[in-house]
């Protein structure tokens, strides 16, 4: 589990955007990019090699569930 005060500091590092956090599968995730970058062991590895791209479904918002 990342630390709060981390997460609220931490942008992506190509756009400077904000990222998200998926604690279920250890990645912050920067919607603008499309990229998922990995938490090893609490570290955020915030290296553009290292990111995942995002599937089509995993870019767009996340429904209200209306």
């Amino acid at each position: 589990m990342l630390d709060k005060k981390l997460l609220a500091i931490l942008a992506c590092p190509l756009c400077k955007g904000p990222l998200q956090y998926d604690a279920a599968a250890s990645e912050l995730i920067c919607r603008a990019d499309a990229l998922a970058f990995p938490v090893r062991d609490d570290i955020p590895v915030m290296l553009e090699g290292e990111a995942r791209r995002l599937t089509l479904d995993e870019t767009l918002p996340p429904s209200r569930g209306k």
